[in-house]
């Protein structure tokens, strides 16, 4: 090849549609790649690549007698690329040349135009964390660089799935009070890959749920999901304000001596439309207790109002997801669903329209009001609900706010001190899979250790998991797809009587950084099971060893006598004695007598599930 003078760009040439590397390829033109030299850059059906002009001898480099070794990336997968930018015109520096090119220009005042790919790649020791990288292509004619540019995002206007219109609503105080640090990191991804962001700051507890509640379905339609900044308990607050008024279902299923006497009205839809506008049925003095949630006022959403009632937002929606970038103390959510607890990563899968089905837990409070009548309260959940212990250290911990996330070890510790247990009765629902690690008869009594003879080796949840892909057919089959194990003609219920150190229902694993395995190292992110967890009271050294293996990776907290594990589509709840809260999501909840059930896949998440 000639060398046009001083020109940095060597035989320049022609966009062609000429194979490469054995493949077909649609266009190919010589570029200079900042930091690296002169490429033949190709475009392909499903990426790009590029190749040394002068390939070094064993990707080794001589420059006034200094060999420089060349270890880079040679394509990228146009899935992993989320933005493409023209940058301006401008000198480039030296320091953006390879070493063996910086020798042919000492001296040279260099000016081209330039573009920048910007991508993600994997990182080799934490596989679910993407890192973010650009690739930056120079040549001397603007419209030759505005060409590769406008094939480009042609190309990702094409990715299936990526959003362009999000409502993101940023928890200042959420975790270390990093929310609004977070968000200002990670805005810059949205903004290059053009991704509309209507922000909200919350300025209260509860204020989330209000403008999800009151937002209209035509304005709810103009978005392609909802991104929450902040924690568990942040998202949940959205994720209630999302459903309360728009996903109607039947009560959980509950045992003929459930003593809750329900009044199902009509079609048993759990709320009716007046108890939603109003907001009473859903937010109380149980769900935000820190600061009080006065009514919506000069909302930055508009409210509802009779012409939107026409309007149609189907629950369960395929193209509404939702995305959570973490802030929070724990972030469970997320580490199950993204495998990791890094913004940047949660960012990127969100602008590339990532999706993975969540299930979602109903949690239903049967309370008598002075009128002896029962009213149904209802609660979603994303990763856990827990009673006992797990609602003694959520209230303990409100009273050490100003500690920041340590107050939870330190509420924690409180609380196991004190070891406190409490009388309850626990009915769930058996099934093919349940997974009972102890039976036990109609008083509690331990009776016999027994595995499911059809119990199959451990499966743990990751990306394009097989169980979790089995999803229901929602639209051919409505709300009772989302409760597919609760759909036969017989319903065997089991009981669980006695006094008990903490009850849980996990809808996930809930990994954690303090609990790598989480609370059920196999649980899934949508497979229509809750795992009801029981600790029986026990002494303390055995219940310490029991919360110490949670903290194991490879540990064993549930195989122990004094633990019950079953799987099961749902359950009742009613307490006896003193009496603790549950923790729903990291809210408080009262709750003397409850009934849950899980929904199959309700919602969609900006997740591809953990890597391998």
């Amino acid at each position: 090849m000639e060398r046009e003078g001083n020109d940095c760009v060597v035989g320049d040439t022609s966009l062609t549609a000429s194979p490469f590397d054995g493949e077909a390829s649609i266009l190919r033109s010589t570029l200079l790649l900042y930091h690296v030299g002169e490429v033949t850059l190709t475009f392909h059906s499903d990426r790009l690549s590029w190749k040394l002009v002068e390939p070094l001898d064993n990707d080794v480099s001589t420059c006034l007698g200094i060999k420089y070794f060349s270890k880079v990336a040679t394509g990228i997968k146009l899935s992993d690329i989320y933005a493409v930018e023209l940058n301006d015109h401008g000198s480039i520096h030296i320091s953006s040349l390879s070493p063996a090119t910086e020798c042919l220009f000492l001296g040279q005042d260099i000016k081209m135009y330039s573009f920048t790919v910007h991508g993600f790649i994997r990182s080799k020791t934490q596989p679910s964390q993407c890192i973010l990288v650009e690739y930056t292509f120079g040549h001397k004619n603007l419209p030759r660089c505005q060409m590769w540019v406008n094939q480009l995002n042609a190309s990702l206007k094409h990715e299936i799935g990526r959003p362009k219109n999000l409502l993101v609503f940023v928890h200042p105080r959420s975790g270390k009070g990093n929310g609004c640090r977070t968000w200002e990191a990670v805005a810059p991804i949205f903004s290059r890959a053009k991704v509309k962001t209507k922000v909200i700051v919350t300025e209260r507890a509860g204020e989330a749920f209000d403008v999800m509640s009151s937002i209209t379905n035509v304005e709810l339609n103009s978005f392609d999901g909802v991104v929450a900044v902040g924690g568990d308990g942040f998202f949940n607050e959205i994720l209630n304000g999302f459903l309360s008024p728009r996903f109607k279902a039947p009560y959980p299923p509950t045992p003929s001596d459930f003593v809750h006497l329900a009044k199902y009205n009509g079609d048993s839809l759990v709320l009716d439309e007046d108890e939603i506008v109003d907001g009473t049925s859903i937010r109380n003095e149980d769900q935000f207790p820190l600061i009080p949630s006065p009514k919506q006022s000069g909302s930055r959403i508009s409210n509802s109002n009779s012409e939107d009632k026409a309007a149609e937002f189907p629950v369960p929606n395929e193209w509404f997801r939702f995305g959570i970038i973490p802030a929070g103390s724990t972030d469970a959510i997320v580490i199950c669903t993204t495998g990791t607890r890094d913004p940047i990563t949660s960012a990127l899968l969100i602008v590339l329209g990532k999706r993975v089905h969540l299930d979602i837990a109903q949690v239903v409070r049967w309370k008598r009001t002075p009128t002896s009548e029962v009213e149904p309260n209802v609660r979603y959940a994303a990763s856990f609900s827990g009673y006992g212990f797990y609602g003694d250290v959520i209230t303990e911990s409100e009273k050490y706010r100003w500690m920041g996330p340590k107050r939870y070890d330190y509420a924690g510790t409180m609380v196991f001190l004190k070891h406190r247990s409490y009388e309850a009765e626990i009915t769930y629902v058996e099934s093919d899979e349940t997974n009972l690690t102890s039976k036990r008869d109609h008083e509690g009594n331990l009776l016999r250790a027994i595995r499911s003879p059809h119990k199959s080796e451990k499966c743990i949840c990751r990306i394009n998991c097989k169980v979790c892909n089995e999803k229901p057919n929602h639209a051919s089959l409505g709300v009772c797809s989302l409760t597919p194990h609760l759909n036969s003609e017989e319903t065997r219920w089991a009981r669980s009587k006695g006094r008990f150190l903490s009850v849980g229902a996990a809808v996930i694993s809930c990994r954690n950084e303090k609990a790598p395995d989480g609370l059920v190292a196999d649980a899934h992110l949508s497979d229509g099971f809750l795992h009801l967890i029981l600790i029986r009271d026990c002494p303390h050294a055995s219940y310490l060893w029991h919360l110490t293996q949670l903290t194991r990776r490879g540990g064993s907290p549930l195989n122990y006598k004094f633990v019950e594990h079953h799987k099961t589509p749902a359950f009742t709840f009613t307490s006896s004695g003193n009496e603790s809260v549950w923790n729903v999501d990291g809210e408080i909840f009262q709750a003397h007598q409850l009934s849950a059930q899980v929904f199959r896949g309700l919602v969609c998440m900006f997740a591809s599930g953990p890597e391998v």
